[in-house]
């Protein structure tokens, strides 16, 4: 008897690159006493007080949820929780005025509707999204998802670390080449950890303005940046007094998970200052009826945090982050000087570069898969294995 036929699109799946170890690791039969995963940002902290307190009183008098029926709400979300995204902006000193917002199910599913809404017609070549190599590995699968292209120039991790951004003029000769919709920044990188600072930014935005380009920006860990004497950086941070003509093109991508630790609330945004973005944004996710509710109510805890609050729970977890990674990179180095490791600059994430130490025909992917499905070594006196990312681009 004849089987059913996989479509093409579910035929060329493979696990994301940030799934890739963990899922190979499930199918093992004879698992290591210990695993330690580093192979994909997720949380161990608490999430924020005031998002707990609701969490842990959900039939509180107050809360909409304390007679049990969990309602969609309004595609847009609570209105409480869109405050709740622009509140956190002008609490790092941004305006808002103009700016509107979708609630979606974690940034996710905003990247998906990013995507849609600045790229060509599926399956074609038309206005692909721009984004600088290597990039989160995300963007490219919901492209592919999605039908649309993406079009990328490449950096590179120089001896010392630190990884160095195309010059200008080779941007310039891909926006010319491909003609992409939109180019994609993401200021606190993922997977680099490379910073970007306003000037970097403010490069990137005339070129966005010159060619008629949107402007997005992935601020997942807008607030995680380390470098001595640097300033908190935002694509709200780029109005028409830095570049003209900037305003009414950009967009941001929010996230609860990653500065409030709380990557399983699934809780994310689209922000724009383009009316017609929003309400077309807003439209396409009618489909997706809303995000979920309880996340909602949970993140709109911080709508009513102070400046204050916000500005110190900030602090605390950039510090928290800072230290570790600064201390990762610190012990890469002191066991092996050959390593090339990226310089802890911003977000959560560490590139590890084993050029100067591995034989000729090293595959990094094999390597993922060999310690996720059947390597391990004795860690005192307990066997251990590691689950890491391969770095694509």
């Amino acid at each position: 008897m004849s089987k059913p036929v996989l479509s093409a699109h579910f035929q060329s799946r493979a696990p994301s690159a940030v799934r890739l170890s963990q899922m190979k690791y499930a199918e093992r039969k004879n698992k290591p006493e210990a695993v330690i995963n580093v192979g994909i940002g997720n949380v161990s902290l608490p999430t924020n007080p005031a998002m707990q307190k609701r969490m842990f009183n959900l039939d509180a008098p107050e809360s909409p949820f304390n007679k049990g029926v969990i309602r969609y709400t309004a595609t847009n979300g609570f209105a409480e929780t869109q405050d709740a995204f622009k509140h956190i902006l002008k609490c790092q000193g941004f305006d808002t005025s103009k700016l509107s917002v979708v609630v979606t199910d974690g940034g996710s599913a905003g990247m998906e509707l990013l995507i849609m809404g600045v790229c060509g017609p599926a399956a074609t070549d038309e206005k692909p999204l721009m984004m600088i190599d290597p990039s989160y590995s995300n963007y490219i699968s919901f492209a592919e998802r999605v039908g649309r292209k993406t079009v990328t120039v490449k950096r590179h991790l120089n001896e010392d670390g630190k990884f160095s951004l195309p010059e200008i003029d080779k941007i310039e000769e891909t926006i010319k080449a491909y003609k992409p919709g939109a180019l994609l920044v993401i200021p606190y990188d993922n997977p680099t950890g490379q910073f970007y600072d306003k000037e970097t930014l403010i490069s990137l935005a005339e070129l966005c303005v010159k060619y008629n380009m949107w402007m997005a920006s992935d601020e997942a860990y807008r607030e995680l940046f380390y470098v001595e004497g640097s300033d908190l950086v935002s694509i709200w941070g780029i109005t028409d007094k830095d570049v003209p003509g900037i305003e009414g093109r950009r967009i941001s991508i929010e996230t609860a998970s990653k500065v409030w630790n709380a990557c399983g609330l699934r809780i994310g945004a689209v922000i724009t200052d383009s009316p017609e973005f929003g309400n077309r944004c807003a439209a396409e996710y009618t489909a997706n009826l809303c995000a979920n509710a309880i996340g909602q109510y949970i993140f709109g805890a911080l709508a009513h945090e102070t400046k204050e609050q916000i500005a110190a729970w900030c602090k605390d977890i950039r510090n928290y982050y800072g230290d570790m990674i600064k201390n990762v990179t610190a012990e890469f180095k002191k066991l092996e000087p050959d390593l090339i490791v990226s310089s802890p600059d911003a977000s959560i994430y560490t590139v590890v570069d084993v050029r100067n130490v591995v034989k000729p025909g090293f595959d990094s992917i094999e390597f993922c898969l060999y310690t996720a499905g059947e390597g391990a070594v004795d860690l005192d006196g307990v066997q251990t294995t590691l689950l890491v990312a391969p770095m694509k681009g």
